[in-house]
């Protein structure tokens, strides 16, 4: 009678398959599982914001009807509030992401021609990963690859402006008609600003070395990936993310209780109400040289709103801080010359300031 001889290999290999996944539970059905806990667990904690704000407050010797109190607990409630919106949103537009790479963005652009080009240019915008940082070689990236200038600055101007985290804290905040209001005229802002600037022709503006740079074919060399990895990407998107904005979050809400706790009803009414025509220049004028992102300018707006100041007024001072932030023209000296950068914000400026004025007159 042989002896049974086992294969060394496929012993091993056994034993380390056995050990990788010892319960036999496939790797979508974990991530989905650890995926839902989680979203019950937020779920229950959002619920929960005001018996946890108040139980918080109940610590601090204070009385809620002072100044000081009001402020105290508006941040108090605050902060945990636009953190798990915050957490949900980039863990949801980290999993989008996945299927819009830089690299698959800028070849969807290049296919566009004509006009209507800045109209999926500016959608985009509002899926794909940005920041002031990375304009300079997106920007470089897609005029390489043919993308008009008029089409690359409407993804510009969308892409930080109306973007996931500003979308959701506007839903979080203040409902889902603020939310499409300001997509609406966000989008609106980018898609006639790009034609505009496109209309121009205004190439000859960019920097010398930009141009002289050869053309690229933009190629879509997209891999698939499993949605075990696309969850992967949602989490470390988050870990990224509010890992970075958390302060711009806290300051935001800091001023916001502030303004809550402190400034009086009337005075942002007088100052950025309707009644004020020169309220709408103001704004955008205060927001251009401050340097926030949604996250933290939002519970600002929130507040301003709080004490009279008119919608139209609070969304163009919010859009002229994302937008048209100083840091980011800065950034953007270094491929746009002078002229070019002068004509981006007058021709955005004046989309923003129309836009205010518009829903002034008509809310």
């Amino acid at each position: 009678m042989e002896p049974t001889l086992r294969d060394p290999n496929h012993c091993c290999a056994t034993a380390s398959s056995d050990i990788a996944n010892p319960t036999g539970i496939s790797p979508i059905y974990r991530t989905v599982s650890l995926a839902l806990l989680l979203l019950t667990v937020w779920v229950l904690i959002y619920s929960s914001l005001v018996p946890l704000a108040e139980s918080f407050f109940k610590l601090v010797p204070l009385e809620r009807q002072t100044m000081a109190g009001e402020a105290v607990y508006f941040f108090l409630y605050e902060v945990p509030k636009v953190l798990l919106l915050l957490t949900l949103v980039v863990f949801v537009m980290g999993v989008v992401r996945t299927f819009f790479s830089p690299e698959r963005t800028r070849s969807i652009l290049a296919r566009q021609g004509g006009v209507w080009s800045n109209i999926p240019a500016a959608m985009l915008g509002i899926v794909t990963p940005f920041c002031s940082c990375s304009a300079v070689p997106l920007f470089i990236g897609f005029l390489t690859a043919g993308v008009p200038l008029g089409v690359t600055l409407s993804f510009l101007i969308s892409a930080p402006m109306v973007n996931e985290i500003a979308l959701a804290l506007l839903f979080g905040l203040f409902g889902w008609k603020i939310a499409l209001l300001y997509l609406t005229l966000g989008l609106l802002v980018a898609i006639v600003s790009g034609i505009v600037i496109g209309r121009l022709q205004l190439e000859h503006l960019v920097e010398d070395w930009v141009l002289e740079m050869p053309r690229v074919a933009a190629e879509d060399n997209a891999v698939g990936l499993t949605w075990t990895e696309r969850f992967a990407a949602g989490y470390e998107a988050v870990s990224d993310i509010v890992g970075k904005v958390w302060p711009y979050l806290l300051l935001g809400i800091g001023v916001g209780a502030g303004i809550h706790g402190y400034v009086p009803e009337n005075f942002m009414a007088s100052l950025m109400g309707k009644e004020t025509w020169w309220s709408v220049p103001l704004a955008v004028i205060i927001g251009i040289p401050m340097y926030s992102n949604a996250a933290g300018i939002i519970p600002v707006v929130e507040a301003l709103l709080g004490k009279g100041a008119a919608l139209g007024t609070v969304l163009a001072f919010m859009m002229s801080v994302i937008a048209l932030s100083l840091p980011e023209m800065i950034i953007l000296r270094k491929v746009l010359k002078p002229k070019l950068i002068a004509i981006f914000v007058t021709v955005v400026g004046s989309g923003i300031l129309l836009v205010g004025y518009v829903f002034n007159a008509v809310l």
